[in-house]
């Protein structure tokens, strides 16, 4: 099992920055965890990418945050970050971290989440 513990919400003015932070715990390998990352649901919304992260560090971002969000991992850690700069008001939302597990005995991969952050952009 993963249990992911997020950290690094909070309210920011408009223009401002945070950073998120996911550690994953439990019985697991390392080496098992797959790809990292971010998403985020607005009230009455459906949860969407934000951004993630192989393990080998390919990233991938949502349109609506490149240039403006970093994201980053350190697999000794089990960890991954969000750094978010120039917020906007529409980046209000909850962020879930995301980790996937692969289970070698069947090839195929777990997901798990975190229990949520909230990020509020105050205008």
């Amino acid at each position: 099992q993963v249990q992911l513990v997020e950290s690094g919400g909070g309210l920011v003015q408009s223009g401002g920055s945070l950073r998120l932070a996911c550690a994953a715990s439990g019985t697991f390998s390392s080496t098992s965890l797959t790809t990292m990352g971010w998403y985020r649901q607005a009230p009455g919304l459906q949860r969407e990418l934000v951004a993630t992260i192989t393990r080998g560090g390919s990233t991938n971002y949502a349109d609506s945050v490149k240039g403006r969000f970093t994201i980053s991992r350190d697999n000794a850690k089990n960890s991954v970050y969000l750094q978010m700069s120039s917020l906007k008001p529409e980046d209000t939302a909850v962020y879930y971290c995301y980790v996937g597990r692969l289970v070698r005995s069947s090839m195929s991969v777990n997901d798990y989440w975190g229990q949520g952050t909230q990020v509020t952009v105050s205008s």
